[in-house]
């Protein structure tokens, strides 16, 4: 199939969180797979072009904004620097930024963007079978195809794929917009738009062929008020085109046996040199070096999302069981200056980098013993699926994709720690049960053997897309 994957981020060329793993994993895997898959996003100011081989496309692309007839010159350029073409598209006014998201005016900017891609089509002279967008930056595109495009052939055919990689975010800007992205025709509200607005994120939902979630569970739970962020009633009604498709992991990019930010590599035969990545984790985190006391790690946003509020309430019965804690992250202003004062607070057991450091988090992951993911809701998580892959149990809350990924320890085939409800109790309880377990140290390598065996590559996703971009394309030409 031929299929147009159009993003926000991807790795390696622009990061900010999962979204651009996924935006690297899985064009790659459906390539593999024989599918002419071609990746369109941004052209940031902080790609460095000569860095992946940028060359550029000529002639420069025109592209219409607004409903006066208004042409912006968007230059285009192209990578193959990880096995997928990938178009970089640039104009200095909307797409020329530093950083990916955080400008009062990043809805004209993914809506440019969006009218930039579907340009691009004809450009190129390639029309894709399928599109598929991400998130709320690429709602505008299922809008657009559904309204505008219907009334041009060379749209027409091409059948939607629309992934949710998080309900939180949704992209709420006044209806205005849509004459600046082009759109003359009207525009039914949706019942879950505020009168005089258009939700990004509902119209990938309403218009799309297919839409998923990045997790079985999290598919189901978005049905629900708890999970669902207003835009519930919308899903259910589509309920019969929402599927869960759990993200994968690059085994090679992730690979505690080939990495060289670890101290000491290391295999599921090898476990004994771990303690190597531990000894490194504390040397830089400032902790004392000692091998016998239980290192917890915690990478991540540090917003409400990843559990910030209920592990600030927890840190004074956490420590009190006489264990290391190194965190590594950003966010919240008031998250960073609670967790800036756990050092002082808990000398010589909390070590705190207020930073966004891949080569360290890799350190981390290949160094602690339990890796902590207490989030209050998770469409997906990468974090806990690489904790496993480098032997770091997992500690999470049953939701979403960490309970699809993570299987409690005390089943047979037990992987990490998983707690519920969503509670200081009963996350102590399963900080209790970690600490029970690391102090037999054959039953505790055991669970890190099965952690390090379990299969996260995308190959079974893959195949997952493959199926819903032919069940869109039935749907899409019935």
């Amino acid at each position: 199939m031929r299929i147009l994957y159009v993003i926000a981020e991807a790795a390696p060329f622009i990061k900010v969180g999962g979204l651009a793993d996924v935006g690297y994993g899985l064009p790659r895997a459906l390539r593999a797979m024989g599918h002419d898959v071609r990746v369109v996003l941004p052209r940031y100011r902080a790609i460095p072009g000569s860095a992946y081989d940028l060359r550029p496309l000529r002639p420069p692309l025109p592209v219409p904004l607004g409903l006066a007839g208004e042409i912006r010159v968007v230059e285009v350029e192209v990578s193959e620097a990880t096995g997928v073409p990938t178009y970089f598209l640039w104009e200095e006014g909307y797409l020329g930024r530093d950083q990916v998201y955080g400008y009062p005016d990043d809805p004209q900017r993914f809506i440019f963007f969006c009218r930039a891609a579907l340009a691009l089509l004809r450009h190129l002279d390639w029309q894709p079978e399928i599109l598929h967008g991400n998130d709320w930056h690429t709602g505008f595109l299922f809008l657009w195809l559904a309204t505008v495009g219907r009334r041009d052939r060379f749209y027409r055919p091409i059948a939607t794929v629309f992934t949710i990689h998080n309900m939180a975010y949704q992209g709420i800007t006044g209806d205005a917009l849509l004459a600046f992205g082009g759109i003359s025709e009207h525009v039914d509200r949706l019942e879950v738009e505020p009168p005089g607005h258009i939700n990004w994120l509902a119209r990938g939902i309403a218009h799309a062929d297919a839409v998923n979630t990045v997790s079985p569970r999290y598919a189901r739970e978005i049905l629900t008020p708890e999970f669902g962020f207003g835009l519930e009633p919308l899903l259910r009604r589509r309920a019969d085109r929402l599927v869960g498709i759990l993200n994968g992991l690059d085994p090679e990019a992730w690979d505690p046996s080939t990495d060289p930010a670890l101290a000491a590599r290391f295999d599921a035969e090898a476990l004994e040199r771990r303690v190597e990545n531990k000894r490194a984790v504390q040397q830089a985190f400032g902790l004392p070096v000692r091998e016998e006391i239980p290192l917890f790690a915690f990478i991540g946003r540090l917003i409400e999302q990843k559990g910030l509020p209920l592990l600030l309430e927890a840190a004074e019965a956490l420590f009190a069981r006489g264990i290391q804690v190194a965190v590594l992250g950003t966010g919240m202003p008031e998250y960073e200056e609670a967790l800036a004062a756990w050092p002082a607070r808990f000398p010589g057991q909390a070590g705190v980098r207020l930073a966004h450091d891949e080569r360290l988090a890799r350190l981390l992951y290949g160094g602690a013993d339990v890796f902590l993911m207490p989030s209050k809701f998770e469409p997906c998580g990468l974090g806990q699926m690489i904790a496993m892959r480098y032997g770091a149990l997992p500690l999470v809350h049953a939701v979403g994709g960490l309970a699809d990924t993570v299987q409690d320890i005390d089943v047979e085939a037990g992987t990490g720690f998983v707690f519920s409800p969503f509670s200081v109790e009963a996350f102590l309880t399963a900080v209790d049960r970690a600490l029970a377990l690391y102090a037999d140290r054959p039953a505790w390598q055991a669970a890190q053997r099965r952690a390090m065996s379990r299969d996260f590559s995308w190959s079974a996703s893959a195949r997952a897309y493959e199926d819903l971009y032919r069940r869109a394309l039935a749907w899409h030409n019935p």
